[in-house]
Parts: C-alpha cells; sequence; structure tokens
C-alpha cells in the first residue's frame, strides 16, 4: 500500500520518527501541504494521513484508491466523513491521547491567572526585586485556589480529570454534563444546570467538543452570569467561545481574566480582539504537544492503522 503523511510537522518536528508505518507500505512525509498540492500528492494513496490538512468532498471524489484516513488528531471536522463513508473509505480518528495533557494546560492557565509566576518572573529579572525596599513585593492580587469553585462544562475524560486535580486544590467542583455521571468516584462533585453553575463558579473551564449546540456557548450573556471576579478556561475548541463578547467582557470587568489554549482562528489573526485586552493568557493550542503525549499519538495510530489492515478498524468516526 501507499501511504502519504500531508502535515507531519507539528505532530513530529523531528523528536519522533516515522519509521514506523513501513509496517504498513511504501510512505511519503510531508512537513506542510497547501490545499493545492493534496491532490497530486495523495492521489495514488490508499491511506491518507492528515492533522489539519482539508478533504472535502470535492477532493475525496479525485481520489478513486484512497480507502483510509488516519487522523493525528481527535477532532475530525477537517474531513467531510459523511462523503468518505459514502465512498467507502473509513475515518479513524485518535481519541482520549491528550487528556492528561489538557487538564494540565487547564491548570497552568489557570494558575497564571491566580499567581501571575510569568508576570513576577520577568519583573525580578528586571530589577524590580533588586530595587525593591521590602523584602517581597506583587504586582498583581494574588488568589488562593483552595475552598474557591470551578465550574467544569462537560464531564468526559479531559473534565473528570480536571475535576480530580480541582479537588486535590480543595476545591469545591459543579459539573455540567448532558451524560450521566460517572457510578463511582466523583461523589465530591455535585452536578447542576449551566444557570446553577455559572454565579457560583470562580473558574469556568470549557471541556466540550465543537458542535452545533456549543459553538458560541459562551456569549455576552454567559459571561454576564459569572462573577466579576471569575475566570473562563478554555483548552476545546475556539469557536466554542465568541471572542469579541470575551474581550468585551475583559476589558469591561464583567470577569477578571480568561486563559485560552485555542482560537476561532489558528494561527492567530492580527486583528483578533483577544491579542489586545486585558488580563488574557493565550498558548497556541498546545496542551496536546508534549513529547510524551504526540508519543502516545503515533502509538494510537498505529493501531488505527493496524486494525484497518486487519479488517478489524477500531476508533472510526464514519
Amino acid at each position: 500500500m501507499k501511504l502519504v503523511i500531508l502535515d507531519a510537522y507539528t505532530t513530529n518536528p523531528g523528536d519522533l520518527a516515522w519509521d514506523f508505518l513501513r509496517e504498513f507500505g511504501e510512505y511519503t512525509v510531508y512537513d506542510r501541504t497547501v490545499p493545492d498540492e493534496v491532490l497530486a500528492r495523495a492521489a495514488d494513496c490508499e491511506i491518507i494521513i492528515t492533522n489539519k490538512t482539508a478533504l472535502p468532498a470535492s477532493l475525496l471524489a479525485q481520489l478513486p484508491k484512497l480507502r483510509f484516513v488516519g487522523m493525528l488528531s481527535t477532532g475530525y471536522n477537517v474531513v467531510d466523513v459523511d462523503f468518505a463513508k459514502e465512498r467507502g473509505v473509513l475515518v479513524a480518528n485518535i481519541p482520549t491521547y491528550g487528556t492528561a495533557a489538557v487538564a494540565q494546560l487547564t491548570f497552568a492557565l489557570l494558575l497564571e491567572l491566580t499567581n501571575g509566576v510569568g508576570l513576577h518572573s520577568s519583573a525580578v529579572h528586571d530589577g524590580e526585586w533588586t530595587r525593591c525596599a521590602d523584602f517581597c513585593f506583587w504586582k498583581t492580587p494574588l488568589v488562593e485556589l483552595f475552598d474557591k469553585t470551578m465550574g467544569i462544562i462537560g464531564f468526559g475524560k479531559i473534565g473528570q480529570a480536571a475535576a480530580k486535580i480541582a479537588l486535590a486544590f480543595g476545591m469545591r467542583v459543579l459539573a455540567v454534563s448532558d451524560v450521566p455521571p460517572p457510578e463511582t468516584g466523583f461523589e465530591d462533585v455535585e452536578f447542576c444546570t449551566l444557570d446553577e453553575m455559572l454565579p457560583r463558579a470562580d473558574a469556568v473551564t470549557l471541556h466540550v467538543p465543537l458542535t452545533p449546540q456549543t459553538e458560541g456557548l459562551v456569549d455576552a450573556a454567559f459571561l454576564q452570569k459569572m462573577k466579576a471576579s471569575a475566570y473562563l478556561i478554555n483548552t476545546a475548541r475556539g469557536p466554542i467561545v465568541k471572542e469579541q463578547d470575551l474581550a468585551d467582557a475583559l476589558d469591561g470587568g464583567i470577569i477578571a481574566g480568561a486563559g485560552l489554549d485555542v482560537l476561532c482562528v489558528e494561527p492567530a489573526k492580527a486583528e483578533n480582539p483577544l491579542l489586545h485586552c486585558k488580563n488574557c493568557f493565550i498558548t497556541p493550542h498546545i496542551a496536546w504537544a508534549g513529547f510524551e503525549t504526540r508519543q502516545r499519538l503515533l502509538g494510537v495510530l498505529t493501531e488505527n492503522l493496524r486494525g484497518f489492515v486487519a479488517g478489524k478498524p477500531v476508533n472510526l468516526v464514519n
């Protein structure tokens, strides 16, 4: 079989290897592929591996040899999965590989908001401590998480992992979920509605997929229901948040701060209002990018490919 990887660099910038693909056939690796290059690069391939390079119906229709699309991500909205199914093309994603990493970054963002580690380190390196008349100083109010309330929207594996960390910090946890709560292990979590949670939470973290129901969930009305002292964390998907509404809420003091790993358009556009508003920390979609996390991702990809070759596909999304 012939395989092609259309956008390898982000998943593996050189610290991992692709040679495990020899097990499945002849493969070609491209660091990046622009839309006009996809057809030429994938024309003779039975398997395409992609992360963010789009495979719309118009392109899939021109790939008669294609039988399998292996995603390098949990999300698969870049592929027209319904049309792929009509063509007999299986699509498999990489579920749950980043659970611990995303929960970790959720709290890295929250701790930056509450402790200002980067801000204070920069101040020390700039000489402010050296010039200080007192033994310590702080440039922003410092906030304990102990005895605060964490609101978690979405209680799948990542939401559950975030809840465990919050409980370890001594926080109360409120969860909003469309699925039944786990039977055991979360007796200290209170399940409630969104309207019940928002006025009570000191921090709200998003762990839901992007769907028609969640797109634009965080809007002006949502933010108005939060405490003025509360923080919003989004490590899920950018379009869940209406960015101008969030920027207005931050600049207007409606909420105290936000920590975001995702935006509606990535890379960020220069005109994005969140780049210039108050108390907003933004990381470049890196929650998934730890070495161990990406290593785990490639392990799941291997199993997806083996399942397809053996006629027992796993992790299918169509």
